[in-house]
């Protein structure tokens, strides 16, 4: 069954992204394509994780749903609120329902301020329906494992990576979000300590009810954390599924050279090598038709004439690709 590209859209999402066009200009009057139509949605409760190699265009789709980044065209609705029409003091208010946790947790705080003062500020600024609020700065601080005494008279030049991240994620709770964008939030940190963070995500999913965008690079962390699993390639989605059916089925040729190269998979795949040639083509100039088709086995003439749209390949399931069989 053919897709239309938001095809498989839901109505009831808290954040729905549809089409969502971002580009850059660049010397002579050129455009980086940094994301071409993408569409998804978040249901509420769930994590989507996307995944891409570096320049697929993942970080910027998040910048650009908080409106971080210029969107160029297509929309981005949360909780029915199409936030692409908003501007001022509109999209300030609206902003609110969403955080975001970046890449580096040391370079996101300010080094001169405590941490008590880190967390709370949003709650100064916003205000809260806390009956008080020194007290559930000091409840999400502890919910994150900082609940220690003396600690929020701390700085953060005096934690590690690990524990700075949490005090990114406790700024980000106290206000109660909607929906959390979490753009590689355990990328920099060393084996061990993604581990006790990727725990404390889960269980505070549970705790405060939380709907996550989680996006990463690495393949392995996605899976352990998320629901459904949308990846990336060039600007473009691949493939949207159930994380337990993607990574079982993986049915995009690229998702399959990406769980191929993953050491001590056990999938019925040929080698990484055999799936994907080549360099990553420059989005200032993508390739016609289909963007992977460059560095595809499976490419024929189609697929450099057309382009190919989000299929569903089975419940849940879907691809962009011609041959898909």
């Amino acid at each position: 069954m053919a897709g239309t590209g938001s095809e498989h859209l839901r109505d009831d999402a808290v954040l729905r992204v549809d089409e969502l066009v971002v580009e850059f200009p660049a010397r002579r009057k050129r455009v980086v394509h940094a994301v071409s139509g993408v569409s998804f949605d978040l249901i509420e409760g769930e994590t989507l994780g996307i995944v891409g190699e570096s320049g697929c265009g993942k970080t910027t789709t998040g910048r650009a749903i908080m409106r971080l980044e210029a969107v160029t065209t297509g929309k981005v609705t949360l909780n029915g609120t199409d936030l692409t029409a908003l501007d001022g003091e509109d999209l300030r208010q609206a902003r609110r329902s969403m955080q975001m946790i970046f890449q580096d947790p040391v370079s996101s705080l300010n080094p001169s301020r405590r941490v008590r003062d880190i967390v709370r500020e949003g709650v100064e600024i916003w205000g809260s329906d806390r009956p008080n609020v020194d007290d559930w700065v000091a409840e999400v601080l502890d919910s994150v494992g900082l609940g220690d005494e003396g600690v929020p008279d701390r700085r953060p030049h005096e934690f590690s990576g690990g524990q700075c991240q949490r005090i990114n994620i406790a700024r980000a709770l106290v206000l109660e979000p909607d929906v959390l964008i979490l753009d590689e939030p355990v990328s920099a940190l060393d084996v061990s300590v993604q581990a006790q963070i990727l725990n404390l995500l889960e269980g505070l999913k549970t705790a405060f009810g939380l709907t996550m965008l989680f996006i990463s690079h690495d393949l392995a962390v996605v899976k352990n954390i998320s629901d459904r699993v949308m990846v990336m390639y060039l600007g473009k989605v691949c493939e949207i599924a159930e994380t337990d059916d993607l990574y079982a089925n993986p049915t995009h040729p690229y998702s399959q050279a990406l769980l191929a190269s993953i050491p001590g998979h056990t999938l019925d795949l040929p080698p990484a090598s055999e799936l994907i040639s080549g360099e990553l083509p420059s989005p200032l100039d993508p390739p016609s038709g289909c963007r992977f088709r460059t560095r595809c086995p499976r490419a024929t003439e189609r697929c450099a004439s057309d382009e190919p749209e989000l299929q569903q390949v089975e419940p849940g399931h879907w691809v962009a690709c011609h041959h898909t069989d």
